[in-house]
């Protein structure tokens, strides 16, 4: 499969991303994102070093692949703390993709707040940032976030670190309708068949990170959501077959031998 993702300016060969989360350390982190095949792993910089060389520090751990950090702003809860985050982390390392999210709930569901998102995702698209939006499962919004500037959509399939899978794949393919910009689907898969799902409804994209570094074997879990993101992104663009009420004998009935 040859196509690429492509997110404003940026082009990966992969469509799964990965989440550097909940493992138990550097070194596992690494393994099972290598073994993922993809290019791109998020990390919440207000939690995980990148910046400061006098610690353990996961870029050196990255340093010799051809995986890129994809920083993101978990931990702030409005517009102006994602924006002050970004800036001060493209100030020290130079990147400029970013997923962007902004917690509403930090309490129980851990949703976005999607009015803060909106408002931070103007500012960070006007400063040259290449914005990845994570959001709610709605397409009003999704479509708000594509008019703010947003590169890519980042719809949720289940609350953060649930585990539940898609809740409403109907609004995936709602999203998918709505923007013209790459939808990926974050947030709550739980197995490597969520991400087939996921892709099936036409996703251009998968980001998983509990599923992966909660695994019994974070590595298999991770070669698995690779070759699913793939299988599901064949799937889509070979087209399924419509559902009917009724059998359809799989084999012509013309020509039959007459006994």
């Amino acid at each position: 499969m040859s196509e690429m993702l492509k997110v404003g300016k940026y082009e990966f060969n992969s469509r799964l991303i990965v989440g550097s989360g909940k493992y138990p350390d550097f070194q596992t982190t690494k393994d099972a994102t290598i073994a993922s095949g993809s290019e791109l792993i998020t990390v919440a910089i207000r939690r995980v070093n990148i910046t400061n060389p006098n610690e353990e520090n996961l870029l050196e751990y990255f340093k010799d692949t051809n995986i890129k950090l994809l920083p993101n702003s978990a931990g702030c809860f409005t517009a102006q703390e994602a924006i002050t985050t970004f800036r001060l982390m493209r100030e020290a390392t130079g990147i400029d993709l970013i997923k962007l999210e902004v917690i509403g709930d930090a309490q129980k569901t851990l949703y976005p707040d999607v009015i803060e998102t909106i408002k931070a995702c103007e500012i960070l698209k006007k400063e040259g940032f290449t914005v990845m939006a994570y959001t709610s499962d709605d397409p009003i919004i999704a479509k708000k976030l594509e008019d703010a500037g947003a590169d890519a959509i980042m719809p949720l399939a289940a609350p953060i670190g649930s585990g539940l899978g898609i809740q409403n794949p109907y609004n995936i393919a709602f999203i998918k309708d709505a923007v013209k910009v790459p939808v990926l689907v974050d947030a709550g898969l739980g197995c490597a068949s969520d991400a087939a799902k996921a892709m099936e409804l036409g996703a251009e994209g998968i980001l998983a990170n509990s599923a992966i570094s909660q695994a019994q074997n974070p590595m298999q879990m991770a070669e698995a959501f690779k070759y699913a993101t793939i299988a599901g992104r064949l799937s889509y663009l070979a087209g399924r077959i419509p559902k009917k009420p009724y059998a359809t004998a799989s084999s012509p009935v013309d020509g039959l031998i007459q006994f």
